[in-house]
């Protein structure tokens, strides 16, 4: 099955919910950035919740980016994602190895590190400033930060699963999650549902081994509800790097910086962060990347 987003709501009116199946995006990150087991995790989990938070925007050009940067090996975990919830993102430090934890599950907690971390979100709406909230990290497994970021910076009571079951050749067997939101004026009995649904589902990633189908997913972790999907769309992992924007990239550097590039009279290389595609540029150019301060000079 194919990765997708679907977008419901109880019955009631009462919750508001999103889940993902990302496997396929998953896998493909970690065949561009050559992660080992635990930053694979660590990215599939920020893939799959910042696809979910970026489908939830409206308005075309906008974009979500979602930023964890940990006192942990990994160090820096990005994602970025459009309103269809298509994302890309890369880890800092893709090779990190860590012993599992006792528990035998793949110990994202300490790669990440919680402690002295921060968890960014910035909405880019295409308006004169994009939001941008930050939250301390609870735990660096991910999920928990990010129903921590909704209750924060957005006052929304958020429960939020993710997983990512890595098969023994290190691929990527299942991935995915959930975004769970209460609506104003849920009352206790609804937090009592969601909370007892939450804890009887379990693990996210058992649940997909099992059923690919983020729909089955949903209706698993809101088994007291009634649940009308809403939307059903495909995602995948995507970057829109091209030729031209790299080049309009490199002609906002300084005039310093254009100066020495072009002195140095040999092919540029630039490599894409995101999807690992390589540009190549001739010193010619280069010499035709002119700033204005420079051309007032002349």
């Amino acid at each position: 099955m194919s990765d997708r987003i679907v977008r419901a709501i109880t019955s009631d009116g009462m919750v508001q919910a999103a889940a993902i199946s990302s496997r396929d995006l998953t896998e493909r990150a970690r065949q561009i950035h050559k992660t080992l087991p635990v930053a694979t995790a660590a990215l599939g989990r920020t893939l799959a919740g910042c696809a979910m938070m970026g489908n939830a925007l409206k308005g075309q050009g906008a974009s979500l980016t979602l930023q964890i940067k940990g006192t942990g090996p990994l160090g820096t975990i990005l994602a970025v994602s459009d309103p269809a919830g298509n994302v890309r993102g890369y880890v800092a430090n893709p090779q990190v190895d860590l012993p599992l934890r006792p528990d035998g599950k793949l110990d994202v907690g300490t790669a990440v590190g919680a402690e002295g971390g921060t968890m960014t979100v910035i909405k880019d709406l295409n308006m004169k400033e994009p939001y941008v909230g930050t939250v301390d990290l609870l735990g660096g497994e991910i999920a928990e930060d990010i129903a921590s970021y909704f209750v924060e910076s957005e006052q929304i009571p958020t429960a939020c699963g993710l997983g990512v079951l890595i098969e023994r050749d290190q691929s990527v067997r299942a991935a995915g999650g959930y975004l769970i939101q209460l609506m104003p004026g849920a009352d206790e009995d609804t937090i009592t549902r969601v909370e007892g649904g939450v804890l009887a589902a379990g693990n996210v990633s058992a649940i997909l081994d099992k059923d690919p189908d983020p729909e089955h997913l949903l209706k698993t972790v809101l088994s007291d509800f009634d649940v009308k999907i809403l939307e059903s769309d495909p995602v995948e992992y995507k970057c829109y790097c091209s030729r031209e924007r790299v080049l309009g990239a490199l002609a906002s550097l300084s005039a310093d910086d254009l100066a020495s590039l072009r002195e140095e009279q040999k092919d540029i290389e630039v490599r894409c962060q995101f999807c690992d595609a390589v540009y190549n540029f001739t010193p010619e150019e280069i010499a035709a990347l002119n700033t204005p301060k420079e051309e007032e000079k002349e």
